[in-house]
């Protein structure tokens, strides 16, 4: 696999920080896109700098996760959100009141819409903001 791929695949599975520390390092020189990555030596990128580049995002990157909130003892809402925190709000703000529970589901996991079997990672691509709602079970929009 070469560096370019993995530069991307970072992309793609929100590796962030992994994804700022090859910036790092193509701006450095110290690699290039074209690299092997058996070849990888994240031993030489400067932690402080990478560091300064996360806290700085030039690329203005946000994780987004999936999260479960349980409506009652019956129904769940999925809703798209950056933390269990802004889940939650959104969630405070959508139905004026507050979820029995919350937690996380990995993007890979895969649910049922209609006749096809789809993962949370690629529904996600179909919305433009977040958070959002993905869908729900056991209750009616």
């Amino acid at each position: 696999m070469l560096v370019e791929e993995l530069y991307h695949d970072c992309l793609i599975f929100e590796e962030f920080t992994l994804f700022y520390c090859l910036y790092h390092l193509l701006a450095e020189s110290k690699i290039s896109l074209n690299d092997d990555i058996s070849k990888l030596d994240l031993e030489q990128a400067d932690r402080k700098k990478v560091a300064e580049i996360i806290q700085r995002n030039p690329l203005g990157l946000n994780k987004v996760g999936v999260y479960s909130l349980k409506m009652d003892q019956r129904a769940f809402i999925f809703i798209y959100a950056g933390s269990k925190e802004e889940a939650i709000q959104f969630y405070n703000k959508s139905f004026q009141s507050h979820p029995l529970n919350c937690h996380e589901y990995p993007l890979e996991f895969e649910i049922i819409r209609g006749r096809e079997v789809i993962s949370f990672r690629e529904m996600k691509k179909e919305f433009e903001s977040f958070p959002a709602i993905a869908g729900c079970f056991g209750y009616k929009l």
